[in-house]
């Protein structure tokens, strides 16, 4: 209890220094995750798999964003716990109990390390890794899953086997290798609450999860705690749910992060957002008649949330789909695919992704070497333009076509270049912002009636027509291949 209350208070055993968000504290078994082998690794995975290519500067790792999104999530917590206080004071006068102290303590150290593990299982250039048609067919391997997990029973963290093995799949393996080798029972934790808050899972929380979890239901909802449909069982899955949105949801540590350290890195300011006010506004959301908990914004805050929305818009559309961007990442894809072509290649990454003591050896390392002992055997490949920053020839971009016209577009610019059509190759990027205004338990507004004070949620919509403006689309950029790819090279 004096350790949950010196941390609540600010404790902490060391400080990093981070460009984006300044000093960043640490507690004693954060230390210990980022020390493990498995965590280092990420120092040498790049955030945005070759974004440097384009903007020079984005040569962050996942491994300072992984720290990043610790705090940002921790920050998000306590910023909500702070404004909570601050309303309940203002009608009575209310003191935290001990119990309360504790669980408060315990629910933020289990989101910190949820946060610091989400992306533990980041292979070689990130995203575009899994992207790779030779490497999707490994990780579609139907006994993939069992090798990862060799002697571990995993039926208290999956239903089922996946069919499909993704990076989320991978940060949970990393997490349970990871949390074993650090001494939680100090810290007071539980190794399956921190994963059950984690993409792909679905765990019964602990004894203790479940404990502060009532605490914490009782001190959120108060009065109201016991009204409506709510059941015992059915309080630490809402809790849980509201820790999983703070990793990853709508308005998550993740995404907030990633934005502000790319337009850092990348030296782009588009949009831009304000942090603080953004965490200024955020606050706990219930409802007793569902029941419900999770994130709501204030009516104040809903300019903060815009800016946030609208920044993340932006930077889909002028960083991450970028025309040059896209083709270096179309590029880095067939490298890939090109250096597994070579079987004993192929033979090591398919162990790697097998077996978490060679799992760490997939880094961006790997496959640059990789990359250049191909470009130096054959000239003409694609491996020769990732080594020689050789680039996409862009001939046109369009937004929202749709794919019956994909094909006809490729053979028209063709046509007109009088070339073959082989030759005309297509990058796509789908945004996907329908959640921000169809997603009634991503977030909410909380409103309160001018004389009473009474609160009350309304879907975000209903509030501001800001967030009706967005929907999924997409951004098709069509390119030549580079001369030393084509035939007649």
């Amino acid at each position: 209890m004096r350790r949950a209350i010196d941390d609540l208070l600010g404790a902490y055993d060391k400080l990093i220094m981070d460009p984006v968000h300044g000093g960043i504290p640490l507690y004693r078994h954060e230390i210990q995750v980022i020390d493990h082998p498995l965590f280092q690794r990420l120092r040498n995975i790049c955030q945005n798999d070759i974004l440097s290519l384009v903007f020079p500067g984005a040569t962050h790792s996942r491994f300072l964003h992984s720290i990043g999104v610790m705090h940002v999530g921790s920050r998000m917590f306590r910023a909500m716990i702070n404004a909570y206080l601050r309303e309940r004071q203002l009608s009575s006068q209310v003191e935290l109990t001990l119990t309360q102290l504790d669980a408060l303590d315990y629910l933020a150290k289990t989101i910190r390390l949820a946060c610091l593990l989400h992306d533990s299982g980041h292979s070689s250039f990130s995203h575009q890794f899994t992207q790779a048609r030779r490497i999707k067919d490994l990780m579609a391997r139907p006994d993939r899953f069992q090798n990862l997990w060799h002697g571990v029973d995993t039926s208290t963290l999956y239903d089922a086997v996946p069919d499909e093995l993704e990076h989320e799949h991978y940060s949970v393996r990393v997490a349970w290798d990871v949390l074993e080798s650090v001494d939680l029972a100090e810290a007071g934790l539980h190794r399956e609450d921190v994963l059950g808050i984690m993409e792909t899972t679905n765990v019964q929380p602990s004894d203790t999860f479940c404990r502060h979890a009532e605490t914490f239901w009782s001190f959120i909802a108060g009065a109201d705690a016991n009204a409506g449909a709510l059941e015992s069982a059915s309080t630490p899955r809402l809790v849980m749910d509201l820790l999983s949105s703070i990793v990853s949801g709508e308005i998550d540590a993740d995404r907030a992060d990633y934005m502000l350290r790319d337009g850092f890195h990348s030296s782009v300011t588009i949009g831009g957002f304000n942090l603080d006010h953004l965490l200024s506004n955020l606050r706990f959301g219930w409802t007793v008649d569902e029941p419900w908990l999770g994130l709501a914004i204030t009516q104040k805050g809903l300019g903060a949330l815009e800016d946030f929305v609208y920044s993340r818009y932006q930077m889909y559309r002028k960083v991450y789909a970028h025309k040059t961007a896209l083709g270096f990442d179309w590029l880095l894809r067939e490298a890939i695919n090109e250096v597994l072509e070579d079987p004993d290649t192929f033979d090591w990454v398919d162990l790697c992704l097998s077996r978490m003591d060679y799992f760490a050896e997939l880094t961006d390392n790997f496959f640059w070497e990789a990359f250049r002992r191909k470009a130096r055997q054959q000239p003409h490949s694609y491996s020769k333009c990732i080594v020689d920053r050789v680039k996409l020839e862009h001939l046109d971009t369009r937004e929202n076509l749709e794919n019956d016209r994909l094909n006809d577009h490729c053979a028209e610019l063709a046509a007109m270049l009088e070339t073959d059509p082989a030759e005309v190759v297509t990058c796509t990027m789908r945004a996907r912002f329908s959640n921000i205004q169809d997603n009634f338990n991503g977030i909410k507004v909380l409103m309160r009636e001018p004389v009473s004070r009474k609160r009350h949620l309304k879907r975000i919509t209903d509030v501001s027509a800001f967030f009706s403006k967005f929907g999924d689309g997409t951004i098709t950029h069509f390119y030549r291949r580079p001369a030393l790819l084509r035939d007649d090279a």
